[in-house]
Parts: structure tokens; C-alpha cells; sequence
């Protein structure tokens, strides 16, 4: 059993949760966040601050600012965690930065609190 978390963007939220719920991955946690990536400076404003355009140099000033994102939790069984980061790449992937990223962890247990069931028992079934 492995926790997927995936950071993605606001707007690819509904793509996203449509997406995994078509692949037989219908339980998840999803929570509002904030972040950025490796990249401190658009490269597309510093060559705009560098021809003199007032606006680029306006937010060039904020490419260090945390972008809103939106996080999705899941704790999956082994045979479902191939499946759940391909769908997620491939609804979210435009090949530009702020594209997002997927965590994939190791998960000792899972207790659903109503029945008591325990581990992949208590996951959503691989169909």
C-alpha cells in the first residue's frame, strides 16, 4: 500500500478528480495549498524586463511567490498506484512549468474508522 500525493494546478482539479474516478480510484482527500517549483524566475519576463517592458519587470519582481495549487491525497494498493500516476500525468501534463508533481510514499496501514477493516481491505478494490 503507497500514499500518492499529486500537486497540480487549481484549474485541473475537476479534469483530474474525473479523470482517476474512471480508473477505478475513487477515494480521495484533496486540500487547497501553496507552492512553486525549482524554477525562481520566468524565463519569459526576464527576457521582457531585459527589452524594457514596464509590466515584465512589474512581476519579475513576484516570480519567488507561492503559487496557489491544489493537493490530492490517496493511500492506494500496489496495483493501483501505476495506474492512478499515469492518469495524472496525462490529464495534467502540458509540457509547461507549474504542470505539478506526484510524491509516491510507502503507507504502513489503513483503518477505516465505520468498519475497523484494516490495509487493502480498507481501499478502494483493484478492478
Amino acid at each position: 500500500m503507497r500514499e500518492v500525493m499529486a500537486i497540480v494546478r487549481m484549474n485541473m482539479m475537476n479534469k483530474t478528480k474525473r479523470a482517476l474516478t474512471d480508473a477505478g480510484i475513487s477515494s480521495m482527500t484533496a486540500k487547497d495549498c501553496l507552492g512553486r517549483g525549482k524554477g525562481l524566475v520566468d524565463m519569459h519576463l526576464l527576457e521582457g524586463a531585459e527589452k524594457g517592458y514596464e509590466e515584465a519587470v512589474a512581476q519579475l519582481g513576484q516570480s519567488g511567490r507561492l503559487i496557489p495549487k491544489r493537493a490530492i491525497l490517496m493511500v492506494l494498493p500496489e496495483k493501483l498506484v501505476n495506474r492512478a500516476v499515469k492518469t495524472i500525468i496525462k490529464v495534467n501534463q502540458t509540457g509547461k512549468s507549474g504542470d505539478g508533481m506526484i510524491f509516491v510514499m510507502p503507507c504502513t496501514d489503513a483503518v477505516m474508522v465505520r468498519t475497523g477493516e484494516h490495509g487493502n481491505d480498507a481501499l478502494d478494490a483493484v478492478k
